[in-house]
This record gives structure tokens, C-alpha cells and sequence, in this order.
């Protein structure tokens, strides 16, 4: 069985041979079938590895992309992902928990580094408030969800086409998301009372906490 990583590096180098028509071509198909997270990546890998090869023999042979899996590249990819398995869910969980790891992780040595560059020159409160600040940082984290599920669609959604005002306009529409989930996040942090327990934790405390949080995170994330 081929590594997956290894896959992924030899696809890069393969794809430096194809004509700029070609690559166009096959990397729309490429993206379309790797942003579709439910499928097993090996499983992905593979098959977009003998498309690539099967593209260049053709090619060696004077023919084009269009030529060789025709002109609706997109249902072309369908019919292949209709055929490819799931993801297994032991290599999701530890995806999804390393996300979250870091996510925590970066809150807390972001915090460290701010209080611990102005603690030098002003008088900074370590002091928190524990249940608004975990309904901030899950906000935050669902909000990041979204917005990566809302960039995928519009990168898939511009796949297979070469109109460039629909790009220009998916840009505009994925720039004022992100002003308005940002706005958001801002408004409730605002607004929110201060209530629970409060917890205090110093800066290095807080730096060095979050950093082993991150490193625990990528951990998990390997082992996906």
C-alpha cells in the first residue's frame, strides 16, 4: 500500500509535466475530490494518482484532459466519488479533537504573549471570568467551523468554471462573512455579563500551558 503522504508529494512533482490546459483541468478535479472530507483520504490519493498517470500517457499520446475523461469534468468526479468509501471514524475523532486542542492551545499563548508584552508597561488583570470565556473561545470555534465550510464551498463552487466575475463576487461574499463573524464575536464579548468563577493564571503560566496544549494537538492530529 502506498503512503498517503507519499502520494500527495509525487502527485505534486507528477503534475509539473502536464500542459497548463491539462493541469487546469485535472486540478479542478483534483480539489473537487480532495475537499470532500467524508472520504477516505488514502482511498482519494490513490485514485487521483492513476487518473494523473492515465492523464499523461494520453498526453504522451497528443491527447487532452477533455479528450480522455471528457467535457463535464464534475460529473466525471462525482461518479468517482459515488464509488469512494468513507473515512473511517477512528481517523476522524483524533482529526477533529487535535483541532480543538489547538484552537484552546493558541487562546492561551495568545493570552500569555498579550499580558506578558503590556504587563512591563501597565497594570494587567490575569484575572478571568471562566463560563464567558468558554462561551467566547466556543464561539469562536464554531465560527472557524463555519467559515471553513463556507470558503470550501465557494473554492468547489468556482471549481470547473473560468468566469472570472462569479470568482470576484465569491471573494466579496467570503471577505463580508468574515467582517460579519468578526463583528460578531466582538459584540458578544462586549455585551456578555460577567458572572461564575473567576480563575487566574499568569502570563507564563498561560504561555507555557497553551504551548503544551498545541503540542498534545498536533500529536493527536498525527495519529488521525
Amino acid at each position: 500500500m502506498r503512503d498517503t503522504k507519499r502520494l500527495i508529494e509525487l502527485n505534486h512533482q507528477k503534475r509539473k509535466l502536464l500542459t497548463e490546459e491539462n493541469e487546469r483541468y485535472y486540478s479542478d478535479m483534483l480539489l473537487y475530490i480532495r475537499l470532500q472530507f467524508r472520504l477516505s483520504e488514502h482511498a482519494s490519493e490513490e485514485i487521483l494518482m492513476d487518473l494523473l498517470d492515465h492523464l499523461l500517457e494520453g498526453q504522451k499520446e497528443g491527447k487532452t484532459a477533455r479528450e480522455i475523461f471528457g467535457d463535464d469534468p464534475k460529473a466525471y468526479a462525482d461518479e468517482i466519488i459515488r464509488q469512494l468509501p468513507n473515512e473511517k471514524v477512528r481517523n476522524i475523532v483524533p482529526f477533529i479533537s487535535g483541532l480543538i486542542l489547538n484552537l484552546i492551545g493558541w487562546f492561551f499563548m495568545i493570552r500569555g504573549a498579550i499580558i506578558g508584552i503590556a504587563k512591563p508597561f501597565k497594570d494587567v488583570n490575569e484575572s478571568f471570568y471562566i463560563i464567558p470565556t468558554t462561551i467566547i473561545v466556543s464561539v469562536i470555534a464554531i465560527e472557524i467551523g463555519f467559515m471553513v465550510w463556507y470558503i470550501f464551498h465557494f473554492i468547489k463552487s468556482s471549481l470547473f468554471t473560468e468566469k472570472e466575475e462569479k470568482k470576484w463576487k465569491d471573494n466579496l461574499k467570503v471577505g463580508g462573512m468574515s467582517v460579519v463573524t468578526m463583528g460578531l464575536v466582538v459584540l458578544i464579548a462586549y455585551f456578555l455579563p460577567k458572572f461564575g468563577p473567576i480563575l487566574t493564571i499568569t502570563w507564563y503560566v498561560s504561555l507555557l500551558a497553551g504551548g503544551a496544549i498545541w503540542l498534545i494537538g498536533r500529536f493527536v492530529e498525527k495519529r488521525a
